[in-house]
């Protein structure tokens, strides 16, 4: 299943994946996004999301390994994909495809799972 990383940019940004290749993704303090993050498995799908100002999906990655023996803080190891271009949160709110997303619908979501439709409009 594909899902949808948040992240403030002048925390940790997409660029700061591409130098590193991999990255824990953790913290996370919402029930339902740390739900979402416990349900990931190995080879997964991800769509790296800048918040404040960019709003907008700038890559991809995939997911490596899940560790949930934590239920209050589960971690995700992620790898690196690649730079697609900007897909901006006007864009996704203004297509069907995302009537019925957790995107538009529960905007401090911070991790959100997709349809491989979605996923596809977003990184074509």
């Amino acid at each position: 299943m594909p899902y949808l990383l948040k992240t403030e940019p002048s925390t940790y940004s997409f660029a700061d994946l591409q130098r590193e290749g991999t990255t824990t993704w953790d913290g996370v303090n919402n029930p339902v996004a740390r739900k979402n993050l416990a349900g990931m498995k190995p080879g997964d799908k991800l769509v790296v999301y800048h918040t404040r100002e960019e709003k907008s999906v700038v890559g991809t990655a995939a997911v490596v390994s899940v560790d949930a023996s934590d239920a209050k803080n589960p971690r995700v190891e992620i790898k690196v994909g690649k730079a697609v271009a900007p897909v901006t949160l006007a864009t996704i709110k203004a297509n069907k495809l995302f009537s019925d997303s957790p995107l538009v619908r529960q905007g401090r979501l911070s991790v959100v799972p997709l349809s491989d439709v979605q996923y596809e409009f977003l990184t074509k």
